[in-house]
């Protein structure tokens, strides 16, 4: 299998991230350490959040946060007992941790990378629950709501870019001034997605719904943010002309049911397989981690 990150150190640590029984949060920490990125650990209603700043912003030191940064990046680094986690959610895990890098190497400013925990959710629990809703309230109530969110989930197979249009599905019948100026930042997120993929001449690229990621806690905490993930070009074809004939099956994506539905079957393998054994290191496509990679880095210096 092709080498996914051109720094050695990441290559090599990747694949201990996954092992199923690696200490995630004392290994992030660590590299993150060893990278000399200044992480800082905030822990917000029991959840260890990592923050890492832009060299212009100084090392972030408790919380709140200091002062506002123009983009917001976030991936979770937690994931289901028994999983390798491999893309939900490491290999955007690490795309980050090699954008920031060479962010740095650049020095491109006023960025600032949130790798959360607390994504997935047990039986019984609602998004109130969810690591990115209390973290989200509370870079609300302290003035970010305006910040440029963008969440990467499920970034590690694949070959083409996934744009996520669920905040359209799940807002549309909603009403009001707060709603009204989230889909207005949604759109302006998505806007700016848009010109970094035609800046980079990508031509592999999709506007459809996807599962909820971190983006289901932001949203419920009344924070804007637009959700990236990536497809095989036959998995995205096919789902988008399912789409097309099916436009309610975006309901299938956020339906608590939808493990034991016939309906399971129509969503996409890559996503079908996350949460479970099968979401191992050879599903993977690290030849395709740079394409992540370069648009991260596009879209903070645009």
């Amino acid at each position: 299998m092709s080498q996914g990150f051109s720094n050695p150190v990441l290559e090599q640590r990747f694949k201990e991230f996954i092992a199923l029984d690696t200490d995630r949060y004392g290994m992030l920490k660590s590299l993150l350490d060893e990278l000399s990125l200044r992480p800082q650990v905030i822990t917000i209603s029991g959840n260890r959040h990592f923050f890492v700043a832009s060299p212009d912003q100084g090392p972030v030191k408790g919380w709140p946060p200091g002062k506002q940064h123009g983009i917001i990046l976030v991936a979770h680094y937690d994931r289901v007992a028994d999983s390798p986690g491999a893309n939900d959610n490491s290999a955007a895990v690490f795309e980050l941790i090699e954008a920031a890098l060479r962010l740095r190497q650049a020095g491109v400013h006023s960025w600032l990378i949130i790798f959360t925990d607390k994504e997935e959710l047990h039986a019984g629990e609602g998004i109130r629950d969810q690591g990115s809703y209390s973290l989200a309230k509370g870079l609300r109530d302290i003035g970010f709501r305006n910040s440029r969110f963008y969440i990467f989930d499920a970034c590690g197979s694949g070959d083409t870019l996934i744009i996520s249009t669920m905040a359209d599905h799940v807002m549309r019948d909603e009403q009001g001034l707060g709603i009204i100026k989230t889909r207005h930042l949604v759109q302006q997120l998505r806007n700016q997605a848009l010109e970094t993929v035609r800046a980079l001449n990508m031509d592999r690229v999709q506007l459809i719904p996807t599962p909820f990621s971190d983006d289901a806690g932001f949203f419920r905490a009344g924070i804007a943010a637009q959700t990236i993930t990536m497809l095989p070009a036959a998995e995205a074809a096919a789902f988008g002309s399912l789409l097309r004939n099916r436009p309610d099956f975006a309901d299938v994506l956020v339906s608590r049911e939808v493990q034991a539905s016939y309906d399971r079957r129509l969503i996409p393998a890559t996503w079908r397989r996350m949460n479970g054994p099968e979401d191992s290191y050879y599903r993977l496509t690290p030849q395709n981690f740079s394409v992540v990679v370069r648009f991260i880095c596009a879209l903070c210096k645009g």
